[in-house]
């Protein structure tokens, strides 16, 4: 399967910015390597709700749903030709997939959404604090949030502690691995311990003009 989702991902790459990294050793190493890395780390119970904030071309929700078929997945994402394509490797593979066209900080205000799911995740270059904001509202209570990261967390982790305490999450540990063409790369684990306040998220130009 993992293969013709990377045909898929070529192909469609033509028509949308999916991904700079078009080469099938690269796919496989850089994308697929990289978000099955999450399971090793992260507690996954059977039948598990998983989330993937800003999920672009699936990178880890698709992926973690092709190896561990048992998990619920959501796939979100604000750019429909995105969805479009997720929707179409879905149904090319034959995968119970959850897809939802919003805005990060729109769905976390949704009743549907908000603190429903046991594991929220995000793959993103985006600061922790912002992230933060953005995703933990998606985590029940006894849930997790987690991060993954490139090589460099330390600094940006201390920034984002209190945003991560004032969303209700405490962080659990920070993971660093290596993939097999070297790169180093983070997984922050954040544990959801109390609700998240009612006025989180707020609109995306104040979290990215006064991030908490």
């Amino acid at each position: 399967m993992l293969d013709k989702y990377a045909e898929m991902l070529v192909e469609w790459n033509f028509k949308i910015n999916l991904t700079a990294i078009t080469d099938s050793e690269g796919i496989m190493t850089r994308h697929f390597e990289d978000s099955i890395a999450m399971l090793k780390y992260v507690d996954s119970p059977i039948n598990s709700s998983l989330i993937d904030i800003g999920t672009g071309a699936g990178f880890p929700g698709m992926v973690l749903k092709i190896i561990r078929p048992d998990l619920k997945i959501t796939l979100l994402d604000s750019l429909n030709k995105r969805i479009s394509f997720l929707n179409t490797v879905s149904d090319k593979l034959c995968l119970d997939i959850n897809t939802v066209h919003l805005r990060a900080e729109d769905g976390g205000k949704l009743s549907k959404y908000r603190e429903r799911f046991d594991i929220a995740c995000a793959r993103a270059v985006s600061n922790m604090r912002e992230l933060s904001e953005y995703c933990i509202p998606y985590v029940k209570v006894g849930g997790q949030f987690v991060s993954l990261k490139g090589p460099d967390v330390v600094d940006e982790l201390v920034l984002a502690r209190p945003a991560i305490g004032t969303l209700g999450g405490k962080v659990n540990s920070v993971c660093n691995y290596t993939i097999s063409d070297g790169s180093g790369r983070n997984i922050i684990i954040v544990d959801k311990v109390k609700p998240t306040p009612i006025q989180f998220p707020r609109i995306s130009a104040k979290i990215a003009k006064k991030p908490l």
